[in-house]
C-alpha cells in the first residue's frame, strides 16, 4: 500500500460517506485498473458507474454476496418474530389470547436473486417454505420453488404469507414495493426489507399498516434513512425498525478483509474476483 499517484492501479475504497470523492481520484489517476467498493450495494457510487457504464476498465468489484449470511440471518429472526407477534408479547403487562402464526409450511416472495437471496432459501428449505424468487432474468434459482421477472411481481404477491425484500437498489427497482404492489398483498401477509430503504415506498407502506392492510412489516433499512423521529413507523404497533443493523461492524469486517483479500490475489493475477459490479446495470 502506497499514497495514491500516477503509478496506482488498484484501490480499495472503504468509506461509502464520502463516495463522491472517487469521481476526482479516477479523473486524477487515470491508470486505476481495478476499484474496490465497501458494500454489497452500489448505489451511493452510482453516478460514477454510469459514467463507466461500457467501459472495460476500471474493474469495479464490491462486498455484495460477502455480507449474505449475517443478513439472511437477520431475515428469518425479523420473519419469526413478526409471525409469532412478539412485538405485541414484548410490550404485553397481561395474559392474552393465543396468537401468532407458524413459518412452517408458508408462502414466500424473495425479491432479489443476489447472495441473501440464496442464502436465505437455505434457511428457509427446514421450514418447508414455497418460495418464489422475483428478478430481472427468468432463469432459476437453485432452491426455489419457481422464478419469475419482474414485471409479475404483482401476480405472485397475493399468495405470500411473507414478501422479502432483497433485491439491488437501482433506477428500475426504487420503491419496487409502492401503493399497487401493497394492494395486491393479503391481510396476513407480513413484508421485510433488508436491502435498501428507497425499494419500500414509505407512505404507502406507513399507511398500510395504520389502516390493519398487512400484518406486520420489519424493516431494516428505511427511506429516509435514518428515519425521523417522531415518524409514525417508530410508533407503529406493526412494524419492527432495527436501524441498519442486520450486518455490524463487527460481523462485516473479517466478511470485507476476506473479500478484500480474494480480490488483491486476484488482481496480482492469482485467484478470480468476487463480486464484480455490472457498472450498466448498477450492481
Amino acid at each position: 500500500m502506497e499514497p495514491l499517484s500516477a503509478d496506482t492501479r488498484g484501490v480499495v475504497w472503504l468509506s461509502y460517506d464520502r463516495a463522491a470523492e472517487f469521481a476526482g481520484i479516477l479523473a486524477k489517476y487515470p491508470g486505476i485498473d481495478w476499484v474496490q467498493l465497501p458494500w454489497a450495494g452500489v448505489d451511493a457510487f452510482a453516478d460514477i458507474l454510469n459514467k463507466h457504464a461500457g467501459s472495460v476498465r476500471p474493474l469495479w468489484t464490491s462486498a455484495k454476496g460477502a455480507y449474505a449470511e449475517p443478513v439472511a440471518e437477520h431475515t428469518l429472526a425479523l420473519a419469526l418474530a413478526l409471525l409469532r407477534e412478539l412485538p405485541t408479547r414484548v410490550v404485553a403487562r397481561s395474559w392474552g389470547p393465543k396468537i401468532g402464526t407458524s413459518l412452517y409450511g408458508a408462502t414466500v416472495v424473495i425479491i432479489g436473486a443476489g447472495g441473501i437471496a440464496i442464502e436465505l432459501l437455505r434457511l428457509l428449505a427446514p421450514f418447508r417454505t414455497s418460495v418464489t424468487v422475483v428478478r430481472r432474468s427468468s432463469k432459476a434459482v437453485g432452491g426455489a420453488n419457481r422464478t419469475v421477472t419482474s414485471d409479475r411481481l404483482r401476480d405472485v404477491l397475493p399468495d405470500a404469507d411473507l414478501v422479502v425484500v432483497a433485491a439491488a437498489m437501482t433506477g428500475s427497482t426504487a420503491k419496487i414495493i409502492g401503493v399497487d404492489e401493497i394492494a395486491a398483498m393479503k391481510p396476513g401477509a407480513i413484508l421485510i426489507n433488508v436491502a435498501r430503504g428507497g425499494l419500500v415506498d414509505t407512505d404507502a407502506l406507513t399507511a398500510a399498516l395504520a389502516s390493519g392492510r398487512i400484518a406486520g412489516a420489519g424493516l431494516d433499512v428505511t427511506d429516509p434513512e435514518p428515519l425521523p423521529d417522531g415518524h409514525p413507523l417508530w410508533s407503529e404497533p406493526r412494524a419492527i425498525i432495527t436501524s441498519h443493523s442486520a450486518d455490524t461492524p463487527e460481523m462485516t469486517t473479517p466478511l470485507l478483509a476476506e473479500r478484500v483479500k480474494t480480490n488483491v490475489r486476484a488482481f496480482l493475477g492469482n485467484w478470480k474476483f468476487e463480486g464484480i459490479v455490472d457498472p450498466e446495470a448498477g450492481y
